[in-house]
């Protein structure tokens, strides 16, 4: 069983960062591929980014294209978010997400594992 601790999530203005963490439970240097998703209220959850365990291969939603990156620090196990020029409709709650795989997918029904979320909210 992965455990995954999402934190960072607040308020931010718009135009301004701010960085997710994820924390596991396993190793982020092992067989899995991370990924972030967001949903906002009345929306299905969308895609944000993966990160495949070797760290070289990356995949970003087309909405988070060029402001957002995501990374692991195998030393602490923990996958982050960085997210810059946040916008209004950045506005959701971002989950964390793993599964047992060496390639990244956008599809969250194929993430075993999830955190419980941590809210972003961006001020207009």
């Amino acid at each position: 069983q992965v455990q995954l601790v999402e934190s960072g999530g607040g308020l931010v203005e718009a135009g301004g960062s701010l960085r997710l963490s994820c924390a596991a439970s396993v190793r982020t240097s092992g067989t899995y591929t991370w990924g972030w998703f967001r949903q906002a209220p009345g929306n299905e959850r969308e895609f944000v980014a993966a990160i495949a365990r070797t760290g070289f291969s990356t995949m970003y939603g087309d909405s988070v294209k060029g402001r957002f990156t995501i990374a692991s620090d195998n030393a602490k196990n923990t996958v982050y978010l960085q997210m810059n020029s946040l916008k209004p409709e950045d506005t959701a709650v971002y989950y964390c997400a793993a599964r047992k795989a060496t390639y990244t997918t956008p599809r969250w029904n194929e993430y075993d594992y999830w955190g419980q979320g941590t809210q972003v909210t961006v001020s207009s």
